[in-house]
């Protein structure tokens, strides 16, 4: 037999807030910031109705809890602001890809070196692969002194991450702005 469904109640995200504190004490702090001490839960919600405010759990593993009196609504809505700038802030970091062969031309060579130049200029990561085709697995230290090379060109910028190593048909080099 079949269960019907049952609704699944909200999840409520935030500090908890006035009827969901369940200590007896509260150490509260007033509007103005003012710390009034120890105060039974029940009083300080009573307070907080008088002035209009709601009774937020500010630190909720103190010992009693710190509980304050504000607007609720206009502190997740800064705490909402918060979040946003700081991700607004935030810096992704990307990791470009340049695909090499072992018989690259010197003026393909120089223009994936700029493409290589561009990205760790703006401080993205590269991972740099060699690709061996056919008969070219035979000579993988032509491919091993391209990515050096490469290396070696760009170390004034970046720094190796993880050193050039065979995976299968081709090597992966890996570099990080400085």
């Amino acid at each position: 037999m079949r269960r019907p469904m049952r609704p699944v109640a909200p999840q409520k995200d935030g500090p908890l807030s006035n009827e969901d504190i369940s200590s007896p004490d509260v150490q509260l702090i007033n509007a103005e910031g003012e710390n009034k001490g120890i105060v039974r839960t029940r009083e300080a919600l009573e307070m907080a109705q008088e002035a209009g405010l709601d009774l937020v759990l500010i630190s909720p593993n103190a010992n009693p809890p710190v509980a304050k009196l504000l607007d609720l609504g206009r502190f997740k809505y800064a705490a909402q602001k918060k979040a946003a700038e700081a991700r607004k802030k935030q810096k992704v970091i990307e990791v470009k890809e340049i695909q090499l062969r072992p018989n690259i031309d010197t003026h393909d060579y120089e223009t994936k070196m700029k493409a290589v130049n561009r990205f760790l200029d703006d401080g993205d990561r590269v991972k740099v692969t060699m690709r061996f085709r056919g008969r070219e697995m035979a000579h993988q230290d032509i491919g091993m002194e391209l990515l050096l090379k490469v290396r070696d060109q760009v170390e004034t910028k970046a720094k190796v991450e993880s050193a050039p190593r065979a995976e299968g048909r081709q090597m992966v080099m890996v570099l990080a702005p400085r």
